[in-house]
Protein backbone atom coordinates (compact mmCIF):
# COMPACT_ATOMS: atom_id res chain seq x y z
CA UNK A 1 0.00 0.00 0.00
CA UNK A 2 1.30 3.41 -1.06
CA UNK A 3 1.53 5.74 1.94
CA UNK A 4 -0.51 8.94 1.34
CA UNK A 5 1.43 12.34 0.62
CA UNK A 6 0.22 15.10 3.10
CA UNK A 7 0.35 18.54 1.11
CA UNK A 8 3.10 20.03 4.12
CA UNK A 9 5.33 17.04 2.80
CA UNK A 10 5.06 17.77 -0.79
CA UNK A 11 6.16 21.28 -0.31
CA UNK A 12 8.61 20.40 2.07
CA UNK A 13 10.42 17.57 -0.68
CA UNK A 14 10.17 20.86 -3.27
CA UNK A 15 12.02 22.92 -1.03
CA UNK A 16 14.87 20.64 0.13
CA UNK A 17 15.16 18.30 -3.24
CA UNK A 18 17.99 18.92 -5.54
CA UNK A 19 16.50 17.99 -9.12
CA UNK A 20 15.07 20.26 -11.22
CA UNK A 21 11.02 20.55 -11.06
CA UNK A 22 9.27 19.62 -14.36
CA UNK A 23 8.54 22.43 -16.33
CA UNK A 24 5.19 23.89 -16.86
CA UNK A 25 3.31 22.48 -20.08
CA UNK A 26 2.14 26.50 -21.00
CA UNK A 27 0.29 25.23 -24.23
CA UNK A 28 -1.35 23.15 -22.51
CA UNK A 29 -2.54 26.09 -19.98
CA UNK A 30 -3.24 28.34 -22.87
CA UNK A 31 -5.26 25.45 -24.37
CA UNK A 32 -7.68 25.07 -21.38
CA UNK A 33 -7.82 28.63 -20.59
CA UNK A 34 -9.29 28.52 -24.08
CA UNK A 35 -11.49 25.82 -24.07
CA UNK A 36 -12.95 27.08 -20.58
CA UNK A 37 -13.50 30.61 -21.82
CA UNK A 38 -15.81 29.33 -24.39
CA UNK A 39 -17.73 26.94 -22.90
CA UNK A 40 -18.71 29.59 -20.08
CA UNK A 41 -18.71 32.76 -22.58
CA UNK A 42 -16.10 34.43 -20.58
CA UNK A 43 -14.16 37.42 -21.79
CA UNK A 44 -10.56 38.00 -20.44
CA UNK A 45 -9.43 41.58 -19.88
CA UNK A 46 -5.73 41.78 -18.66
CA UNK A 47 -3.84 45.04 -17.77
CA UNK A 48 -0.67 45.65 -19.85
CA UNK A 49 1.24 45.54 -16.58
CA UNK A 50 0.60 42.13 -16.17
CA UNK A 51 3.15 39.16 -16.95
CA UNK A 52 3.36 38.83 -21.05
CA UNK A 53 2.15 35.29 -20.32
CA UNK A 54 -1.00 36.56 -19.03
CA UNK A 55 -1.36 39.01 -21.42
CA UNK A 56 -1.24 36.49 -24.23
CA UNK A 57 -4.24 34.78 -22.50
CA UNK A 58 -6.68 37.65 -22.65
CA UNK A 59 -9.40 38.73 -25.44
CA UNK A 60 -8.29 42.01 -24.48
CA UNK A 61 -5.27 44.12 -23.28
CA UNK A 62 -4.94 47.55 -21.97
CA UNK A 63 -5.19 50.27 -19.21
CA UNK A 64 -7.52 51.04 -16.66
CA UNK A 65 -9.52 53.38 -19.46
CA UNK A 66 -9.36 50.52 -21.94
CA UNK A 67 -10.53 48.09 -20.03
CA UNK A 68 -13.40 49.80 -18.66
CA UNK A 69 -14.61 50.66 -21.90
CA UNK A 70 -14.17 47.10 -23.29
CA UNK A 71 -16.11 45.52 -19.27
CA UNK A 72 -18.68 48.42 -20.81
CA UNK A 73 -19.36 46.80 -23.98
CA UNK A 74 -18.53 43.14 -23.74
CA UNK A 75 -21.50 40.44 -24.19
CA UNK A 76 -19.68 37.87 -22.04
CA UNK A 77 -21.63 35.90 -18.75
CA UNK A 78 -18.31 36.34 -17.13
CA UNK A 79 -15.47 38.61 -16.90
CA UNK A 80 -12.05 37.18 -15.79
CA UNK A 81 -10.21 40.64 -15.14
CA UNK A 82 -6.32 40.21 -14.76
CA UNK A 83 -5.12 42.95 -12.90
CA UNK A 84 -6.08 44.62 -9.28
CA UNK A 85 -8.82 44.54 -7.30
CA UNK A 86 -10.09 48.12 -7.62
CA UNK A 87 -10.22 47.21 -11.43
CA UNK A 88 -12.58 44.29 -11.45
CA UNK A 89 -14.34 46.29 -9.12
CA UNK A 90 -15.10 48.69 -11.75
CA UNK A 91 -16.10 46.10 -14.03
CA UNK A 92 -18.55 44.91 -11.91
CA UNK A 93 -20.00 48.50 -11.35
CA UNK A 94 -20.00 48.66 -15.34
CA UNK A 95 -21.75 45.10 -15.48
CA UNK A 96 -23.88 44.44 -12.66
CA UNK A 97 -25.83 41.57 -13.65
CA UNK A 98 -22.78 39.93 -14.81
CA UNK A 99 -20.18 37.44 -12.87
CA UNK A 100 -16.60 38.99 -12.75
CA UNK A 101 -13.49 36.98 -11.30
CA UNK A 102 -10.48 38.54 -10.22
CA UNK A 103 -8.34 35.39 -10.40
CA UNK A 104 -5.73 35.89 -7.40
CA UNK A 105 -7.22 38.39 -4.80
CA UNK A 106 -4.12 39.25 -3.41
CA UNK A 107 -3.52 41.46 -5.97
CA UNK A 108 -4.58 44.32 -4.28
CA UNK A 109 -3.40 48.22 -4.85
CA UNK A 110 -1.61 50.12 -2.35
CA UNK A 111 -2.38 53.32 -3.16
CA UNK A 112 -6.26 52.82 -3.46
CA UNK A 113 -5.47 51.30 0.07
CA UNK A 114 -4.40 54.96 1.44
CA UNK A 115 -7.40 56.36 1.40
CA UNK A 116 -10.48 54.95 3.50
CA UNK A 117 -14.32 56.39 3.45
CA UNK A 118 -13.34 58.18 6.33
CA UNK A 119 -10.49 60.06 5.14
CA UNK A 120 -11.90 61.55 2.09
CA UNK A 121 -14.85 62.40 3.97
CA UNK A 122 -12.29 64.48 6.36
CA UNK A 123 -10.69 65.56 3.06
CA UNK A 124 -14.10 66.79 2.32
CA UNK A 125 -14.23 68.80 5.57
CA UNK A 126 -11.27 70.57 4.96
CA UNK A 127 -11.98 71.64 2.01
CA UNK A 128 -16.34 72.31 1.68
CA UNK A 129 -17.80 72.71 -1.32
CA UNK A 130 -15.24 71.62 -3.69
CA UNK A 131 -16.28 68.36 -5.87
CA UNK A 132 -14.40 65.35 -5.78
CA UNK A 133 -12.67 63.79 -8.81
CA UNK A 134 -11.23 60.33 -7.54
CA UNK A 135 -8.58 58.36 -9.63
CA UNK A 136 -9.78 55.40 -10.57
CA UNK A 137 -7.20 53.57 -8.35
CA UNK A 138 -9.34 53.83 -5.66
CA UNK A 139 -12.04 51.59 -3.90
CA UNK A 140 -16.06 51.61 -5.00
CA UNK A 141 -16.62 53.05 -1.87
CA UNK A 142 -14.19 55.79 -2.07
CA UNK A 143 -15.52 56.26 -5.52
CA UNK A 144 -19.50 56.18 -3.72
CA UNK A 145 -18.25 59.37 -1.76
CA UNK A 146 -16.80 61.19 -5.20
CA UNK A 147 -18.85 63.45 -7.80
CA UNK A 148 -16.58 61.96 -10.42
CA UNK A 149 -13.55 59.27 -11.70
CA UNK A 150 -10.93 59.89 -13.87
CA UNK A 151 -8.15 57.88 -15.16
CA UNK A 152 -4.64 59.16 -16.13
CA UNK A 153 -5.48 59.64 -20.04
CA UNK A 154 -8.43 61.71 -19.13
CA UNK A 155 -7.83 63.37 -15.77
CA UNK A 156 -7.10 67.05 -17.18
CA UNK A 157 -10.07 66.91 -19.09
CA UNK A 158 -12.58 65.60 -16.18
CA UNK A 159 -11.28 68.31 -13.95
CA UNK A 160 -11.73 70.77 -16.55
CA UNK A 161 -15.03 69.82 -16.53
CA UNK A 162 -16.13 71.14 -13.59
CA UNK A 163 -17.41 75.22 -13.41
CA UNK A 164 -15.82 75.23 -10.07
CA UNK A 165 -12.48 76.95 -9.68
CA UNK A 166 -11.66 74.54 -6.36
CA UNK A 167 -11.53 70.96 -6.97
CA UNK A 168 -10.29 67.95 -4.81
CA UNK A 169 -8.19 64.94 -5.93
CA UNK A 170 -7.51 62.13 -4.76
CA UNK A 171 -5.44 59.72 -4.24
CA UNK A 172 -3.07 60.43 -6.20
CA UNK A 173 -0.60 63.45 -5.34
CA UNK A 174 1.78 62.92 -8.51
CA UNK A 175 -1.21 62.85 -11.21
CA UNK A 176 -2.33 65.23 -9.24
CA UNK A 177 0.36 68.04 -9.30
CA UNK A 178 0.73 67.23 -13.26
CA UNK A 179 -2.95 67.82 -13.76
CA UNK A 180 -2.50 71.29 -11.17
CA UNK A 181 0.07 72.53 -13.95
CA UNK A 182 -2.01 71.59 -16.29
CA UNK A 183 -4.86 73.42 -15.62
CA UNK A 184 -3.61 76.97 -13.58
CA UNK A 185 -6.93 78.08 -13.91
CA UNK A 186 -7.72 75.68 -11.17
CA UNK A 187 -6.68 75.35 -7.34
CA UNK A 188 -6.59 71.69 -6.74
CA UNK A 189 -6.82 70.50 -3.15
CA UNK A 190 -4.59 67.02 -3.41
CA UNK A 191 -4.70 64.15 -1.56
CA UNK A 192 -1.32 62.46 -0.46
CA UNK A 193 -1.53 59.16 -1.64
CA UNK A 194 0.98 57.41 -3.77
CA UNK A 195 2.05 54.90 -5.91
CA UNK A 196 5.06 52.75 -4.45
CA UNK A 197 6.00 51.08 -7.72
CA UNK A 198 6.37 54.57 -9.64
CA UNK A 199 7.65 56.55 -6.69
CA UNK A 200 10.37 54.04 -6.62
CA UNK A 201 11.96 55.63 -9.91
CA UNK A 202 14.12 58.50 -8.20
CA UNK A 203 15.90 61.86 -10.42
CA UNK A 204 19.33 60.25 -9.66
CA UNK A 205 18.38 56.71 -11.45
CA UNK A 206 17.00 58.99 -14.40
CA UNK A 207 20.36 61.30 -14.64
CA UNK A 208 22.02 57.75 -14.50
CA UNK A 209 20.21 56.41 -17.25
CA UNK A 210 20.53 59.89 -19.47
CA UNK A 211 24.13 59.64 -19.17
CA UNK A 212 24.22 56.11 -20.65
CA UNK A 213 21.67 56.98 -22.95
CA UNK A 214 22.51 60.15 -24.08
CA UNK A 215 20.25 60.17 -27.17
CA UNK A 216 16.82 58.48 -25.78
CA UNK A 217 14.40 60.26 -25.22
CA UNK A 218 12.52 60.10 -21.56
CA UNK A 219 9.12 59.20 -20.80
CA UNK A 220 7.42 58.89 -18.03
CA UNK A 221 4.00 58.06 -16.10
CA UNK A 222 2.41 61.37 -14.15
CA UNK A 223 2.50 58.74 -11.47
CA UNK A 224 5.84 58.98 -10.65
CA UNK A 225 6.85 62.05 -8.12
CA UNK A 226 6.80 65.23 -10.14
CA UNK A 227 10.56 65.47 -9.08
CA UNK A 228 10.68 62.66 -11.64
CA UNK A 229 8.36 63.68 -14.22
CA UNK A 230 9.78 66.95 -14.85
CA UNK A 231 12.61 65.36 -15.82
CA UNK A 232 11.38 63.63 -19.00
CA UNK A 233 10.72 64.35 -22.48
CA UNK A 234 7.16 62.85 -22.45
CA UNK A 235 4.47 62.70 -19.71
CA UNK A 236 1.33 60.72 -20.36
CA UNK A 237 -0.62 58.38 -19.15
CA UNK A 238 -0.22 54.11 -20.04
CA UNK A 239 -1.98 54.06 -23.31
CA UNK A 240 0.00 57.77 -24.08
CA UNK A 241 3.18 56.26 -23.70
CA UNK A 242 2.56 52.84 -25.47
CA UNK A 243 1.28 55.38 -28.99
CA UNK A 244 3.94 57.81 -28.26
CA UNK A 245 6.86 55.54 -28.49
CA UNK A 246 5.74 53.24 -31.25
CA UNK A 247 4.72 56.26 -33.14
CA UNK A 248 8.14 58.00 -32.39
CA UNK A 249 10.95 58.43 -35.06
CA UNK A 250 13.39 57.73 -32.81
CA UNK A 251 14.46 54.83 -31.68
CA UNK A 252 16.01 54.94 -28.18
CA UNK A 253 13.79 55.53 -25.05
CA UNK A 254 13.85 55.51 -21.17
CA UNK A 255 10.54 54.43 -19.48
CA UNK A 256 9.64 55.89 -16.22
CA UNK A 257 6.75 53.30 -15.81
CA UNK A 258 6.41 49.85 -14.78
CA UNK A 259 8.23 46.79 -15.73
CA UNK A 260 5.04 45.24 -17.66
CA UNK A 261 4.43 47.76 -19.79
CA UNK A 262 8.40 47.96 -20.83
CA UNK A 263 8.36 44.47 -21.22
CA UNK A 264 5.01 44.65 -23.55
CA UNK A 265 7.11 47.31 -25.60
CA UNK A 266 10.03 45.72 -25.66
CA UNK A 267 8.45 42.86 -27.25
CA UNK A 268 5.80 45.04 -29.38
CA UNK A 269 8.52 47.84 -31.47
CA UNK A 270 11.64 45.39 -31.81
CA UNK A 271 13.92 47.15 -32.98
CA UNK A 272 13.52 49.92 -30.87
CA UNK A 273 15.78 50.13 -27.60
CA UNK A 274 13.64 50.92 -24.94
CA UNK A 275 14.93 50.55 -21.24
CA UNK A 276 13.71 51.76 -17.96
CA UNK A 277 15.35 52.20 -14.64
CA UNK A 278 17.00 49.96 -11.97
CA UNK A 279 16.21 48.30 -9.45
CA UNK A 280 13.16 47.45 -12.12
CA UNK A 281 9.64 49.40 -11.25
CA UNK A 282 8.00 46.40 -10.54
CA UNK A 283 4.49 46.15 -9.08
CA UNK A 284 4.16 42.98 -7.13
CA UNK A 285 0.63 43.13 -7.04
CA UNK A 286 0.12 42.76 -10.86
CA UNK A 287 2.26 39.45 -10.93
CA UNK A 288 -0.16 37.56 -8.62
CA UNK A 289 -2.02 36.15 -11.37
CA UNK A 290 -0.71 33.14 -13.49
CA UNK A 291 -2.04 30.98 -16.04
CA UNK A 292 -2.91 28.13 -12.98
CA UNK A 293 -4.79 30.64 -10.98
CA UNK A 294 -7.35 31.60 -14.42
CA UNK A 295 -7.84 27.89 -15.07
CA UNK A 296 -8.93 27.65 -11.76
CA UNK A 297 -11.12 31.13 -11.70
CA UNK A 298 -12.82 29.55 -14.43
CA UNK A 299 -13.17 26.15 -13.79
CA UNK A 300 -14.63 27.15 -10.25
CA UNK A 301 -16.23 30.98 -10.55
CA UNK A 302 -13.51 31.19 -7.94
CA UNK A 303 -12.69 34.74 -6.32
CA UNK A 304 -16.64 36.50 -7.62
CA UNK A 305 -16.40 40.47 -7.43
CA UNK A 306 -19.14 41.64 -5.55
CA UNK A 307 -19.99 45.54 -4.24
CA UNK A 308 -22.33 46.35 -1.49
CA UNK A 309 -25.47 47.60 -2.78
CA UNK A 310 -25.76 50.23 -0.67
CA UNK A 311 -23.04 52.31 -2.25
CA UNK A 312 -23.55 50.60 -5.91
CA UNK A 313 -25.51 53.10 -7.91
CA UNK A 314 -23.38 55.97 -6.32
CA UNK A 315 -19.74 54.60 -6.93
CA UNK A 316 -21.26 53.18 -10.87
CA UNK A 317 -22.14 56.62 -11.45
CA UNK A 318 -19.19 58.20 -11.20
CA UNK A 319 -17.60 55.83 -14.11
CA UNK A 320 -20.88 56.34 -16.29
CA UNK A 321 -20.69 60.48 -15.58
CA UNK A 322 -16.70 60.18 -16.47
CA UNK A 323 -17.59 58.73 -19.85
CA UNK A 324 -20.26 60.93 -20.54
CA UNK A 325 -17.63 63.99 -19.49
CA UNK A 326 -15.22 62.35 -21.97
CA UNK A 327 -16.79 60.54 -24.53
CA UNK A 328 -20.16 60.72 -25.14
CA UNK A 329 -22.96 58.05 -23.28
CA UNK A 330 -22.31 54.95 -22.06
CA UNK A 331 -24.28 53.13 -24.70
CA UNK A 332 -22.05 54.81 -27.80
CA UNK A 333 -18.85 54.35 -26.81
CA UNK A 334 -16.68 53.47 -30.06
CA UNK A 335 -13.99 55.38 -29.69
CA UNK A 336 -13.31 56.05 -32.92
CA UNK A 337 -13.06 59.75 -32.85
CA UNK A 338 -11.82 60.22 -29.65
CA UNK A 339 -8.38 61.15 -28.72
CA UNK A 340 -8.73 58.93 -25.59
CA UNK A 341 -9.19 55.99 -27.72
CA UNK A 342 -6.78 52.80 -27.38
CA UNK A 343 -7.75 49.53 -28.13
CA UNK A 344 -4.92 48.09 -26.80
CA UNK A 345 -1.36 46.60 -28.18
CA UNK A 346 -2.32 44.48 -31.47
CA UNK A 347 1.15 43.28 -32.30
CA UNK A 348 1.47 39.63 -32.71
CA UNK A 349 4.43 37.76 -30.50
CA UNK A 350 7.24 35.48 -32.63
CA UNK A 351 5.29 32.65 -31.68
CA UNK A 352 2.20 32.58 -33.67
CA UNK A 353 0.04 31.02 -30.93
CA UNK A 354 0.15 33.82 -28.91
CA UNK A 355 -1.98 36.75 -29.99
CA UNK A 356 -1.76 40.11 -27.38
CA UNK A 357 -5.56 41.02 -28.01
CA UNK A 358 -8.05 38.79 -28.70
CA UNK A 359 -7.45 35.61 -28.90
Amino acid sequence: MVPEIKKHEVEISLKTNSRSLPERNVEYLRDEIRKLAKEKNAVILTHIYQRLEVQDIADHVGDSLALSRYAAKTEADIIVFCGVHFMAETAKLLNPEKTVLLPDLQSGCPMADMISVEDLRAFKNENPGSPVVCYVNSSAAVKAESDICCTSTNAVQVVNSFNEKEIIFAPDKGLGVWVQEQLPHKKLHIYDGFCPTHYQITPKEVFIMREKYPDAIVVAHPECDPEVWRLADFVGSTSQIYKFVLGHEKNQFIILSEQGLVARMQRDMHPKAIVTTFPLPLCPNMKYHKLESVIEALRENKNEIKVDKKIFDKARKTITRMFEVTEGAISEINGMNNKNFWEGPKTIASDSSLVGCGR
